[in-house]
């Protein structure tokens, strides 16, 4: 059986994403490596929650040990999430009108503050912007946060959904909407990865008060 070239912790994954429930000994054949060597991975992997294992007993002997993939490891293989939604999207605009793909981002939006809202309730702009942060970055934002007088640059580096914003900016449009109800704030995105910046950006400014 052929496996993925690269390193021995890599191709333990993908033999058994290929035929799970091997034992070491299974393993280290068909890998042609020591039983010493995959243990010392096997530990690693299950040390990380890559990897499970359970006994299985046997007609004659101890029973045995054999390993299986987490649900954790499957993100560790290709994906074709973000082309079905698009996908999906553009089916539905084209069956019911673009108008339903807007209310799905509105829906989408709604969902997001409802979320969102149990965690960024600071007192001040300043204590809602960090909490916005973490919450960001927990989501896999990867944020940089930088503070000029009184305003706010907050830096994307990693947008989960930026394949989907370039063919619907309606997401963008959702994201400086929620920020705003979120923030109670001006909200600008002066750079957008989905139009090819190097990250997103936005600036928040705090309102003047009112005479």
């Amino acid at each position: 059986m052929a496996v993925s070239v690269g390193n021995t912790r890599e191709e333990i994954l993908t033999l058994l994403k290929q035929t799970p429930n091997l034992s070491v000994g299974e393993i280290a054949q068909k890998l042609g490596i020591t039983e010493m060597a995959v243990r010392r991975h096997l530990n690693n992997l299950e040390r990380d929650q890559l990897l499970s294992s359970h006994l299985v007993r046997q007609s004659m002997g101890r029973p045995s040990r054999v390993y299986h993939l987490t649900e954790k490891a499957d993100d560790y293989f290709p994906k074709a999430y973000m082309t079905f939604a698009i996908e999906l999207m553009e089916d539905l605009g084209h069956l019911q009108g673009p108008e339903v793909v807007n209310r799905l981002f509105q829906r989408r939006a709604e969902r997001l503050y409802g979320q969102y809202k149990e965690e960024v309730n600071g007192a001040t702009l300043e204590e809602k912007i960090q909490q916005l942060v973490r919450v960001q970055n927990r989501k896999g934002y990867m944020v940089e946060l930088e503070k000029q007088g009184e305003q706010f640059t907050l830096k994307e580096y990693n947008c989960p959904i930026a394949q989907v914003a370039k063919q619907f900016p309606q997401a963008c449009d959702g994201e400086i909407q929620l920020f705003q109800r979120l923030l109670g704030c001006r909200v600008e995105q002066i750079q957008c990865m989905a139009k090819g910046a190097p990250h997103c950006a936005f600036v928040f400014t705090e309102d003047e008060p009112k005479s």
